[in-house]
């Protein structure tokens, strides 16, 4: 029987992934009259007004000179090539399409552990690999009538969010995650204050603008609850399958916001992309479940 934290933990990654996206599809709606890099400023704000005093509430600003600490900056400006490859390709792209193409992230994150830490990957993860990428070049679909040249940037992304996944690995367990989810926010919100003056001729902020970036931002914050509180509450292998319903809440949302219709082939490569990454996390989980018998089990071994 699944264990009643282990739904709630799966029910938390369902909400969290809703909620990224349903932050997206503002960012989408306010792309429709503003540039890419003000859109950003604006939810940056937001989104600062909702994190710091939420930090400061829980009693972490002692730890705010550690927003600077080499990993977690490091960490915050691979998030930066990251977000502004997703709101270019946002803002030319179908939701669904850009989105389906940034799950092969953590592909990628296996293909960075082997390079940069040696980390074997053996047979069957570089054909799941493989198949993730395929999958990936379905929904972009280069050379047909249908493709669009800002896929490249679903790509950036997708690399952007591996290197920040592979920082996280090095920051300090003593540094509070939301030190560096703040961290993150602002250097994405100087980063997109600077592009926006020197590439963007701004637009006034209307009251549409504000109210969805004050949405944005809330959604942001809450996204990121739920993934600390999904992973507090069941093992990651109980909930990192579920993180590909990101997939499911993008087609939702394109279809119902924005009239996009996934063609077939697009429909196909994010199952690939799909399968592909639920088989890793599955295996992964197997394959660390078995090394933490065979431990305990040279312990009793070795006791006895």
């Amino acid at each position: 029987m699944i264990q009643s934290s282990h739904i709630r933990g799966i029910a938390c990654m369902l909400l969290a992934t809703g909620t990224f996206v349903a932050n997206d599809s503002c960012m989408k709606l306010a792309l429709a009259d503003a540039p890419p890099l003000q859109v950003l400023v604006m939810r940056g704000i937001s989104a600062s007004l909702w994190c710091l005093p939420v930090l400061l509430f829980f009693g972490h600003g002692r730890d705010l000179p550690r927003l600077f600490n080499r990993w977690v900056a490091l960490r915050s400006l691979s998030e930066v090539a990251a977000i502004w490859s997703f709101i270019f390709a946002l803002d030319k792209m179908a939701i669904a399409d850009v989105t389906a193409i940034v799950q092969i992230s953590p592909l990628l994150v296996l293909l960075g552990s082997a390079m940069i830490w040696g980390d074997k990957i053996g047979n069957l993860r570089w054909v799941l690999i493989s198949a993730g990428i395929v999958g990936a070049l379905l929904v972009a679909q280069p050379g047909s009538s249908l493709a669009s040249p800002f896929a490249i940037l679903g790509f950036a992304t997708a690399i952007g969010a591996a290197g920040r996944d592979l920082a996280s690995r090095k920051v300090d367990s003593g540094i509070p995650a939301l030190v560096v989810t703040f961290s993150t926010i602002l250097f994405v919100m100087v980063s997109a204050i600077l592009g926006m003056v020197v590439f963007e001729d701004p637009v006034l902020p209307t009251a549409r603008h504000i109210g969805l970036m004050a949405v944005a931002g809330g959604f942001l914050m809450c996204g990121q609850l739920f993934v600390f509180l999904a992973f507090r509450l069941a093992p990651a292998r109980a909930v990192a399958p579920f993180t590909y319903s990101f997939l499911i809440w993008a087609v939702l949302s394109g279809l119902l916001l924005f009239g996009d219709i996934p063609n077939a082939l697009a429909v196909t490569g994010m199952v690939l992309i799909a399968i592909a990454g639920l088989a890793i996390v599955l295996y992964e989980g197997r394959t660390r479940q078995g090394e933490l018998i065979s431990q305990k089990h040279d312990a009793h071994v070795i006791s006895n």
